[in-house]
């Protein structure tokens, strides 16, 4: 397997700077740029087999979310939210100098591209929304806030691989060489053992979610999403628990009028690393 090149970008926040990491594949000088954004407490490595497939084509960029695997933690807790990520890809994309570009995001990671793809004048040219949109379930919050920052020590990769299978059935069907692979960026050293590769003080804010904020979100979000103008392709995990039915099918009839993939017996959210979805997304962008 081909490596990707490790890169970082300063960032600036209320307290100062941070670092964010960013994974790039492909050649540098490409003007076609691709960048991958991963879920609430994932990080960028997760996008390893997509990023292998698509860098003939693209400068696959895939960023580590402050707070998260490679990138510093924020002094202040409360900046852990999606303005502030939004802020630091595009300073991302200033590095990059990165006239245009195609965006998959899944769902945190789409809520940034979503954010970024509603601006005026957007280098955004095509979007893919994986596993997300503007409503959300909110017994879907509940159940990723039951794990999310919770202090967990690892003997072993196996041992992680194990736990973390047992709170991402979601993802669904994977062999286990795929899901060790997924596991390993996950992990920190910590002594003789593992530790996850995120700040859990990210839970603080996503915890402080109440049903009436997340409603007041909500509206905020379908404006944002009324006002993308890019394709849109967005995929759903047939049986996802955080992107309902009936919000994907609103999804493909307002707004940018998004093209809708759903994928049987996967939930929350598709990793994009079997061949099939892996395929959906690739004919998408290079159509």
């Amino acid at each position: 397997m081909t490596e990707p090149r490790l890169q970082h970008v300063q960032c600036l926040d209320p307290q100062g700077l941070h670092r964010m990491a960013y994974w790039e594949w492909g050649d540098p000088a490409n003007p076609r740029v691709l960048v991958c954004v991963h879920g609430l407490s994932r990080q960028g490595r997760d996008f390893d087999t997509l990023a292998q497939a698509l860098c003939q084509h693209y400068r696959v960029v895939c960023p580590d979310v402050v707070g998260r695997g490679q990138s510093g933690w924020l002094a202040d807790p409360s900046g852990y939210q999606i303005p502030t990520y939004v802020a630091d890809m595009v300073t991302l994309l200033a590095r990059l100098n990165a006239q245009q570009l195609d965006w998959v995001g899944t769902s945190m990671g789409g809520l940034i591209g979503l954010g970024l793809a509603s601006l005026p004048d957007t280098p955004v040219r095509r979007l893919v929304l994986n596993d997300v949109g503007p409503a959300i379930q909110y017994d879907s919050l509940l159940r990723i806030g039951g794990y999310l920052g919770m202090p967990r020590r690892y003997a072993s990769l196996e041992e992680a691989a194990d736990y973390l299978w047992s709170i991402s059935q979601g993802f669904g069907p994977h062999t286990r060489e795929q899901w060790l692979a997924l596991t390993r960026p996950q992990l920190k050293p910590d002594g003789d053992g593992f530790v996850g590769h995120y700040d859990p003080r990210i839970a603080l804010p996503f915890k402080a979610v109440t049903p009436q904020l997340a409603a007041a979100g909500e509206a905020l979000l379908w404006q944002r999403y009324d006002a993308v103008r890019c394709e849109t392709l967005l995929i759903r995990g047939g049986q996802s628990d955080l992107l309902s039915h009936e919000t994907a099918v609103a999804m493909t009839q307002r707004g940018p009028r998004a093209r809708l993939v759903e994928l049987d017996g996967v939930g929350h959210a598709p990793t994009l690393v079997a061949d099939d979805q892996v395929a959906i997304v690739k004919d998408f962008l290079l159509a």
